[in-house]
């Protein structure tokens, strides 16, 4: 697939690498990663939309080839979704557009899905295994209250969010992953052979780190009410070992048009069910696509 290189300045003087796929005649679909991954994880979806969509990817600040800012309140949320803005802004100037994202990348785009500001420009939102961190929150005070095994279910699950608040512990422990280690430790979790594996996972892994520790405590601690201001879909995977189906529970209180599909799959799927993850994307966009 050919693509075309940009190079996006910040609010804060980053730069995030972001490329662009397919007719930019098209309607427009933005694509978001997630941890420990970089924007190529997207490659095997883009293949199945590039007919239909024009498509935009970007490696997130930290990972990839975008800059390293060195102050963890660099990657909190806010700065986060200006990001998107500056990435929309650059190469969709004045249009509307769709989009898509999985874990971190879901996590942070809910801030720009409930952000007034976006509201008529953001078509369609497609989540996949990353909720909005303040209806996580919500959604674990109520557990805590009224079902406490569904509470410590998900606490066991998010065991490695509270290592990844160590300072030095949690980036030093991605240098001792290279890619043939993390091929293997990725068989392992997706229970499949032979998919794309981060060649760049080691700081991918050690730079992402920074967007627990400046997310986590303050958003479980401090939530707040946060609706959607366009149609959301959530893409829930059943078999997902990070994040529990039951958090999308809390979705229909904040979004309204609000779609659930299910998939038995893990986390991964975006590589492992790359092309039933992309049919479902392409299915929300197009019933959403009045004023593309």
């Amino acid at each position: 697939m050919q693509f075309e290189s940009h190079w996006i300045n910040t609010t804060d003087q980053q730069k995030l690498y972001a490329k662009t796929w397919g007719d930019r005649n098209k309607p427009a679909l933005v694509l978001v990663h997630g941890y420990p991954d970089n924007q190529e994880v997207w490659e095997p979806i883009i293949s199945n939309l590039i007919e239909d969509y024009f498509v935009v990817t970007y490696d997130v600040r930290g990972a990839g080839q975008s800059s390293v800012p060195k102050k963890i309140r660099a990657y909190a949320l806010a700065q986060l979704s200006l990001d998107l803005e500056s990435v929309v802004n650059h190469l969709l100037p004045n249009r509307n557009f769709h989009v898509a994202a999985h874990d971190w990348g879901s996590i942070q785009t809910w801030e720009s899905v409930t952000e007034s500001k976006f509201k008529g420009r953001i078509l369609s939102y497609t989540t996949i295994s990353g909720p909005c961190l303040d209806h996580a929150a919500y959604w674990m005070r109520e557990q805590f209250k009224h079902q406490k095994p569904k509470f410590f279910k998900q606490l066991i699950k998010s065991w490695y969010i509270v290592l990844f608040q160590l300072p030095v512990v949690a980036p030093t422990m991605w240098n001792f992953l290279n890619p043939d280690r993390w091929g293997k430790i990725f068989e392992i979790l997706e229970d499949t052979k032979g998919l794309p594996v981060n060649q760049n996972i080691s700081k991918d892994g050690e730079y992402g780190v920074a967007l627990y520790r400046a997310n986590f405590i303050p958003r479980l601690m401090m939530p707040r009410q946060r609706h959607a201001i366009c149609p959301v879909q959530a893409v829930v995977l059943k078999r997902d070992k990070y994040v529990s189906p039951e958090l999308i529970d809390e979705i229909p209180k904040w979004a309204t048009g609000f779609e659930r599909v299910e998939l038995d799959a893990n986390h991964w799927a975006v590589l492992s069910r790359a092309q039933e993850i992309a049919s479902y994307i392409k299915q929300f966009a197009k019933k959403n696509a009045q004023g593309e």
